[in-house]
């Protein structure tokens, strides 16, 4: 299994930016499908995740309102599209997947890093003021 993170790069404060993770050897349509990402200096820490069937999705207080996570199953991607960027926003992003297919969790489980199986690499996402 590998995730491919891909999108990241610099960006201005107050612009958006899409990020990808493909997987291959992995069925995103049928797992439950996150983001992390690792500040400079700070733990890894959860942005947004979404339910197998992309009924449900769950982020982070930091970024609720300004960020979109999605599915797209034609080409085995999860996305995630932050809009109204910040500079606190810098961080390398993870894309990670629950290795199980069409489990459900209770919510609060979304936000933790014990149900994802797989990590990719990361995307470094800069955000300038």
């Amino acid at each position: 299994v590998q995730l491919v993170e891909s999108g990241g790069g610099l960006a201005q404060e107050g612009g958006s930016l899409k990020l990808s993770c493909t997987a291959s050897g992995h069925s995103v349509s049928e797992s439950v499908m996150g983001w992390f990402r690792r500040a400079p200096g700070k733990e890894r820490e959860f942005v947004a995740a979404i339910s197998w069937s992309g009924g449900s999705t769950f982020y982070a207080d930091s970024v609720k309102g300004r960020s979109t996570i999605s599915k797209d199953d034609a080409k085995n991607t999860v996305n995630l599209e932050m809009n109204t960027l910040k500079p606190e926003d810098t961080a390398v992003y993870f894309c990670a997947a629950d290795r199980a297919y069409r489990r459900r969790y209770i919510d609060g489980a979304y936000y933790r890093s014990f149900i994802y199986d797989y990590w990719g690499q990361g995307t470094l996402v800069t955000v300038s003021s």
